[in-house]
């Protein structure tokens, strides 16, 4: 049943497509119904509902069970990573680590 839905689609787009160069030569009536069939495929396949249905992940899983990116590792790993996402991280230079201490010219 689905699949004579999403062909009566196209049929009824290929019709609209004549029925509007109805006037014109062959040729221009042949690419109008394609056009009108090329149109109304997606709508066909919309409603008879012959799209595959896809398994999304959920937003808190993360593709990868430790990439460090889901919620759960990165309250896991907080006080490690300081608060930073994973390679978003400031990094450390030499003269940056002493930069506060007394009696340094730094």
């Amino acid at each position: 049943m689905r699949k004579l839905i999403f062909v009566g689609f196209i049929a009824v787009g290929a019709l609209i497509g004549w029925i509007s160069v109805m006037d014109g030569d062959w040729g221009t009536r042949l690419v109008m119904m394609g056009v009108g069939a090329l149109f109304m495929a997606p709508v066909g396949g919309a409603l008879a509902g012959i799209v595959k249905k896809r398994r999304s992940l959920a937003w808190s899983d993360s593709r990868l069970p430790s990439d460090g990116t889901s919620s759960k590792d990165m309250a896991a790993n907080y006080w490690r990573d300081e608060g930073h996402s994973p390679f978003a991280k400031p990094g450390t230079s030499e003269g940056e680590m002493h930069r506060w201490d007394r009696g340094s010219a730094g």
